[in-house]
This record gives C-alpha cells, sequence and structure tokens, in this order.
C-alpha cells in the first residue's frame, strides 16, 4: 500500500475568493463554514469571497479563513475518498488543521484557539513594529550569521523559518529585518522578499503572546491522536495529547523546520503527499526538498475532484 500523508498550508496562501468553487459544489463544505460562523461570530465565507486583499492579509482574518477552508476541503476529501493517511504534518497555522484531520481536538476547539491565537499574535506587536522576509539562495547557516551580526538588543532579528534547501524566512524587528535583506542581497541571495504578513511570527517578539496562549490551552482537552502528528518545532517526535499543548506554546516563538519535517516524512516511507488548502505552496517546497515524492495539491472543487479521481480511480 502507498503510504499518503496529508499538509496542510498557513499564512501567505489567503486570497480573496478563495473556497468559491468548494462552496458552490459541496454541501459538507458549506456546512463546515456555517459551522465556523457561528462558533466565531465572523462571516467566514463573506471574508474569503468578498474581503479586499488587505483586510484578508491581517492576521486576525487570514488565520481563521485558512483554518476553516483548509478544515472544508479536507473534510470534502475525506468523504470522497475515505483515504487514511500515514501522518500528518501542517506549516505554522497548517498544524492547526493537521491536528482537527488527526481527530485530536474539537471542531469549536481548534477554530477558537486560532482566533486567539491570531489575537494574541497580533497584540504582541504595535503596526509596522515587526516584518518577516524570505532570503532565496542562501543556507540557513549563512542567514542565521547575518541575523546575529544584525541583531542588538532593542532590534532583533532571527531564522523563523526553513522552508527548503537555501529557501529561509527571517522574522523579527521591522529595521532588523530590513538589514538582513540588504546584506543577505550583498552576499548573493537569488531573492529577497519581504512577507505579506502584519507580525513576526516564529520569533522571541511573541513571547507575550506564547504567554497568553498558554494560559488559553490550559481549558483546552486534547484526545488521542488517530494519525501521528509532526510537530513543525520538533519534526524528530509527535504530538500527543500529552505533548501537544507545549508544543503549540513553542510553535508561537520557535522556527518552524519544514525541510526537516518532510525529510522525516521520506524516512517513514511516504510516497505521496498531499496539500490541502489554498494555493499550491507547499507542493512548491516539496519539490525542492525530495523529488521522488508524488504530490498532489487540494485547493478547490476542480483539484479535488481531480485528486480523488487519481488516488481512487
Amino acid at each position: 500500500m502507498t503510504r499518503i500523508a496529508l499538509v496542510f498550508p498557513g499564512q501567505g496562501t489567503q486570497h480573496t475568493g478563495m473556497g468559491k468553487t468548494l462552496l458552490a459544489g459541496y454541501d459538507t463544505a458549506r456546512k463546515v463554514f456555517d459551522r465556523a460562523s457561528s462558533v466565531l461570530g465572523v462571516d467566514i465565507r463573506k471574508l474569503c469571497l468578498e474581503s479586499p486583499q488587505e483586510v484578508l492579509d491581517l492576521t486576525v482574518n487570514t488565520q481563521i479563513a485558512v483554518l476553516t477552508l483548509s478544515m472544508a476541503l479536507h473534510d470534502v476529501f475525506k468523504k470522497e475518498t475515505n483515504i487514511s493517511p500515514y501522518v500528518i504534518a501542517g506549516h505554522s497555522l497548517g498544524e492547526y488543521c493537521a491536528l482537527y484531520a488527526a481527530g485530536a481536538i474539537d471542531f469549536a476547539d481548534v477554530l477558537l484557539l486560532v482566533q486567539a491565537r491570531a489575537r494574541y499574535h497580533q497584540e504582541a506587536c504595535s503596526p509596522g513594529e515587526g516584518a518577516m522576509a524570505a532570503i532565496i539562495g542562501m543556507d540557513d547557516g549563512s542567514v542565521a550569521e547575518i541575523c546575529r551580526e544584525i541583531s542588538t538588543g532593542q532590534s532583533r532579528v532571527s531564522v523563523a523559518i526553513e522552508n527548503a534547501p537555501q529557501q529561509i524566512v527571517v522574522s523579527g524587528h521591522a529595521a532588523a529585518v530590513e538589514k538582513v535583506m540588504v546584506e543577505a542581497r550583498k552576499k548573493g541571495a537569488v531573492k529577497v522578499v519581504e512577507l505579506p504578513i502584519s507580525v513576526p511570527c516564529h520569533c522571541g517578539l511573541l513571547q507575550s503572546a506564547a504567554d497568553r496562549f498558554a494560559e488559553t490551552l490550559a481549558g483546552v482537552t486534547f484526545k488521542d491522536f488517530a494519525i501521528p502528528v509532526i510537530p513543525n518545532c520538533n519534526p524528530e517526535m509527535f504530538y500527543s495529547r500529552e505533548n501537544a499543548k507545549q508544543f503549540l506554546v513553542n510553535q508561537i516563538i520557535s522556527p518552524v523546520q519544514w525541510r526537516q519535517t518532510v525529510d522525516k516524512m521520506s524516512a517513514m516511507d511516504v510516497q505521496t503527499i498531499v496539500e490541502i488548502g489554498p494555493k499550491k505552496t507547499l507542493c512548491g517546497l516539496i519539490k525542492r526538498i525530495n523529488k521522488n515524492i508524488q504530490l498532489f495539491c487540494i485547493e478547490d472543487a476542480v483539484s479535488l475532484q481531480k485528486t480523488a479521481a487519481l488516488l481512487c480511480p
């Protein structure tokens, strides 16, 4: 039997109109959106379909929108194929959909957690205080060295994500991130791009958010994991009901080790990975990590139907 993994994307994949064909074609998806709107007190359908991009890009909107769409896509895919994945992972925010897909957390709980997480993220830094940037064409060690050279007590920046070989994201104070971008260009980076994210994720600037989130998590009950989930902050391990809360707190201030996550899936003899969520960001990264893995992307009704037909002929 081919071992299939599911992966879920995070922030940066949002776009106005996402979910349109899925909502038009599947009652299961409409029910997910309606339940999410009821739980959160937000019209998620309107947020995804009608919001200007600059509104959708706000962390407090992005996180609940991407999560809801990813859960809807997952539930439709599961119903259409009845495929049982061998292992699951999510990229940053996507890890919450992975927990949901593994049966470890209730629908309402995961939505309320992500809504709180987004709010704590947004409130941890003043507008314009932080930033994130992608550095393409340099290894993580070289980028980390630039960050160490740039950082001071009042202006800090660090490696936040290792997406793939020579594809690194940095996060920190906006001025420090700008200096890293300039220095990376000088030292031969192929491409340097500031990301459309309103807070500096996965760095120490969000310590207050992590502390507040730990308090919120105290009231949440996790269940046994029906499917293994690989944590971003420690890919050598798996989630469990005992360590889930600590991993989720650590994730806020720790780097996302996506390359290592995919390497672990490869070591587990996963031959096929299905990305479930808006855009095809993770499939692009996985190609750079391991070209031998068969990839599918489910982001709308058409891609869902095509993937289901190929996996369940």
